[in-house]
C-alpha cells in the first residue's frame, strides 16, 4: 500500500481520511481539488488537467489522493496500488457538505484551490444526491476489472474508516 487513491461522494470524507491516512502511513497526500480548480472556479483544459495528475503521480513514490474526477481517473488507476472507496450514505454526505459550507463561508477550505470559496448550489447538490446510482454504479463496475494486484477497499461508516486507521498504523 504505497499509492493509494481514496474516492467518494463529496461530502464522504475524502480529504479528512486522507490527511489522517497520510498522518499515520506518513504519505504526502494530494487533493485533486486543489490542483483541478483555478481561482473562481474556472475548470483546466483536460489535456493540461492530464498532464498536471502525471506530475503529482510522479512528485513522489509513495502518496495517498483523493479526489473522483472520472473522466481522467485511468490516468491514476494505472499508477495506483490501492483504492479506497468511501460509499457514505448521502444524508450525511450532503449534513457533511452543508456543514463544509458553514465553516468555510466566503473561505477556500485548506483542501482546495485557492480562489474558490466553499459553496453549495443545487447543481452540486443533485451531483451529491444522485452520486450512488450515476457514479457510484460505474465506478464499482470499473474497480471489479482491476488487475488482481490493485487491493481495492470499501468502506461504508464511520466506525469501518476508524477501524481502517487503526490497522493501518500497525503497517507504518
Amino acid at each position: 500500500m504505497n499509492r493509494i487513491l481514496v474516492l467518494g461522494s463529496p461530502g464522504a470524507g475524502k480529504s479528512t481520511f486522507s490527511r489522517r491516512l497520510g498522518i499515520v502511513l506518513g504519505f504526502p497526500v494530494i487533493h485533486l481539488d486543489a490542483h483541478f480548480w483555478k481561482p473562481g472556479w474556472e475548470k483546466p483544459e483536460r489535456k493540461a488537467w492530464i498532464e498536471t495528475q502525471r506530475e503529482l503521480i510522479a512528485s513522489s513514490e509513495s502518496w495517498i489522493m483523493d479526489g473522483n474526477y472520472g473522466s481522467t481517473i485511468e490516468v491514476r488507476l494505472r499508477e495506483a496500488d490501492t483504492v479506497i472507496l468511501l460509499d457514505i450514505p448521502r444524508r450525511v454526505c450532503l449534513s457533511r457538505v452543508f456543514r463544509r459550507r458553514l465553516l468555510y463561508r466566503n473561505e477556500s477550505r485548506p483542501d482546495m484551490a485557492e480562489g474558490c470559496p466553499e459553496k453549495v448550489d443545487v447543481e452540486f447538490l443533485r451531483y451529491i444526491w444522485s452520486f450512488p446510482s450515476e457514479k457510484l454504479a460505474p465506478l464499482e463496475r470499473r474497480l471489479d476489472h482491476l488487475d488482481d494486484e490493485m487491493s481495492v477497499v470499501r468502506l461504508s461508516s464511520d466506525d469501518e474508516i476508524e477501524a481502517f486507521l487503526d490497522s493501518a498504523s500497525d503497517l507504518s
